[in-house]
């Protein structure tokens, strides 16, 4: 139910981005990119565009150029930061007032982290980030939590990714019977995100 959906050209490769206006006067924009073989329309990131809007905040959801291209998997790191920057960034130049809030599932989730100081964000907001590879808890991505920013990590206690630790500045909530894709409840994991941005101003 996006307002607007428009192409981005990035180095990447052309990007789409379905923008979702606030509902009266927005707080901040909310840019979310999606999981490494899915899209723009998982439940978790459905159910908070909609409950970011009403709450003030305008939602840009972000398809990759690899998923635009028709392909399944993924690009390599590098790859899809790149193309992320690019997008945010021409979505910053049409509201140079904007305070920026990045986030996503999953794979998106971890490009934004990455990505988040470059691009001047002011929190972020993290949907089943995935710890690690199923089985394969040494190969942890804990240090892609970026330090002195603040993050809100949403994951479920069945996520065979695992669950990250939290910090000063990372608030982790652990979804009760949730698994990686948080389907079980995600109006409720929404509204957690949304409370969450509202105590930091960020939403109304």
């Amino acid at each position: 139910m996006s307002d607007t959906s428009r192409e981005i050209v990035t180095p990447r490769g052309p990007a789409l981005v379905d923008l979702t206006p606030a509902s009266g006067r927005a707080r901040s924009l909310l840019v979310l990119g999606h999981g490494a073989g899915g899209g723009v329309g998982a439940p978790d990131l459905v159910a908070l565009r909609d409950a970011a809007r009403a709450a003030g905040v305008t939602v840009a959801l972000v398809t990759q150029p690899y998923r635009v291209a028709g392909r399944r998997a993924p690009a390599p790191a590098p790859q899809l930061d790149e193309a992320w920057t690019a997008v945010v960034r021409e979505l910053l130049a049409d509201r140079p007032k904007a305070r920026l809030v990045v986030g996503g599932r999953s794979s998106g989730a971890r490009v934004a982290c990455r990505t988040a100081a470059a691009l001047g964000a002011v929190a972020i907001v993290c949907l089943a980030f995935p710890l690690h590879p199923p089985g394969r808890p040494e190969r942890s991505r804990q240090d892609e939590l970026p330090a002195g920013m603040p993050t809100l990590v949403l994951n479920g206690d069945r996520d065979p990714f695992g669950i990250p630790a939290g910090g000063p500045d990372t608030l982790v909530e652990v979804r009760p019977g949730e698994g990686h894709d948080l389907r079980r409840d995600p109006k409720g994991t929404a509204g957690l995100a949304v409370d969450w941005l509202r105590g930091r101003g960020l939403a109304r």
